[in-house]
């Protein structure tokens, strides 16, 4: 046996009465309890993360980053899972989605993960960083239309806002007509809510776009994928949009959401600048809370605990974020330091255009709303009992309504400063795309076909 990690002193074995379900209502109204539980039990223990599937859960900040940096130690292709291939993992598992192998960059590792990871991050690359402020202003401006003339005065940010506009953003980088947006958001969405036949709905319309493109390439994430020098098939190229799309999305619903809410707390400082919620969201309270499972490829010692191979072992980025061992530095560490967007070789391939559209989404907000306030406190608010994110359930907020203008000024773009992006000086700012929101009918569709009607003016 192998071992690498030293954590001696670390004290053995399982919680009394079995493993500490990380589900329901009892983990999600108080995750951090959950934590310190696990972690006098060492740097990992196991934990039940859907009924029926045990893993090992890593909460030690040191732990996580060996693991993350370990890939010849610890691979993500989840057809090594042991308990799946004997058949121990109940088919309707909610695990299953999520730690379920796909041919895409986060399940592959070796070469397969370098070609399919090149392809994404040259491709994510060819965004230029004021598009994606303008689409994220763009997408705020008009989904702040949609419901800040409501003569209440009130609304739900998560519902109207936090959760549709990454949507929309990833809806027009990949390229998508009006239709075809429209069935790619419901498809997602579908998948998150856990509606039956949502994956076919996503993979039909994914699939009609890249045939779409074969036809009639343009200046998007799907013709860049393409295109690519890594070849990818048409198949890869829909898994990698996948990824992208579940990546991205979900993970920015919940950094909207819950850097929007600090940022409107009684207990911000005032002058603290919107990045550095965002910045204290991913330190907190990590979006993706618990997930990258890893498979060792032999046996490791891990404290006193042992990494059998071919067993799941899952990082808590929440859990290990808020260490107690970093607790007496972590001021002096870096605000990049934090493992919210993973470490080693998975690493998020779009860390800082995700902490971008978060800073702008809030920061766009808070121009067009300059009165808005939340109707609860922040330690009021609830947060969804899922063990995979940390997500407010819901941010009530109220203001003055107002009318968005068809020509209002630019807004000052404030992307991520603190993620080593360009200075609001250094960016074009767009006018905004707005109008009254009583300047004509709704158009028929959804919600990508009727934002790209507002878009247009029609």
């Amino acid at each position: 046996m192998q071992q690498p990690f030293d954590t001696s002193g670390a004290p053995a074995g399982c919680p009394a009465h079995g493993n500490v379900p990380l589900y329901g209502s009892d983990f999600g109204s108080d995750p951090e309890s959950m934590y310190a539980q696990l972690r006098t039990l060492g740097p990992s223990a196991p934990v039940d993360i859907a009924p029926d599937v045990e893993v090992e859960l890593v909460t030690s900040y040191d732990a996580s980053l060996y693991i993350l940096q370990n890939p010849t130690l610890f691979v993500r292709d989840s057809r090594r899972w042991n308990a799946l291939n004997d058949g121990a993992i109940p088919a309707d598992s909610p695990a299953l989605p999520m730690m379920g192998y796909r041919p895409n960059a986060l399940f592959s590792d070796g070469a397969a993960h370098a070609r399919l990871r090149q392809a994404v991050t040259d491709s994510l690359a060819t965004v230029d960083q004021s598009r994606i402020v303008r689409l994220t202003q763009q997408s705020a401006d008009y989904l702040i239309s949609q419901f800040s003339s409501e003569a209440m005065g009130q609304a739900e940010l998560m519902s109207a806002y936090a959760q549709p506009l990454p949507l929309l953003v990833f809806g027009e980088l990949f390229g998508c007509p009006p239709e075809l947006g429209d069935r790619v958001i419901a498809g997602i969405t579908g998948i998150f809510q856990g509606t039956p036949g949502a994956d076919e709905t996503l993979g039909g319309a994914l699939a009609e776009l890249i045939a779409l493109k074969r036809r009639q390439p343009g200046e998007d994430l799907t013709t860049r994928l393409m295109v690519h020098s890594s070849r990818l098939t048409d198949e890869e190229v829909l898994h990698q949009l996948v990824t992208l799309l579940s990546g991205g999305t979900a993970p920015l619903t919940a950094s909207i959401g819950t850097s929007a809410a600090l940022y409107l707390s009684d207990d911000w400082p005032s002058g603290l600048p919107v990045e550095d919620a965002v910045v204290k969201t991913l330190w907190n309270y990590a979006p993706i809370a618990n997930y990258a499972a890893h498979y060792p490829t032999q046996d490791v010692e891990l404290g006193e605990r042992t990494l059998h191979a071919g067993d799941p072992v899952l990082i808590s980025f929440a859990a290990a974020n808020n260490d107690p061992k970093l607790t007496a530095h972590r001021e002096q560490l870096s605000s990049k330091a934090h493992l919210a967007f993973g470490a080693g070789p998975h690493a998020c391939p779009a860390k800082d255009p995700a902490f971008m559209i978060a800073a702008t989404a809030v920061e766009s907000l808070l121009n067009r709303l300059p009165d808005v306030e939340m109707r609860v406190p922040f330690k009021e608010l609830a947060w969804v009992p899922a063990p995979w994110s940390r997500q407010l359930v819901t941010v009530p907020i109220r203001y003055t309504p107002r009318t968005v203008p068809s020509a209002a000024k630019p807004r000052p773009a404030r992307p991520a400063s603190a993620q080593a992006a360009p200075s609001a000086a250094a960016m074009p700012q767009p006018a905004a795309f707005s109008r009254p929101s009583h300047a004509a009918p709704k158009p028929k569709g959804g919600m990508f076909s009727r934002f790209r009607a507002w878009v247009n003016g029609e």
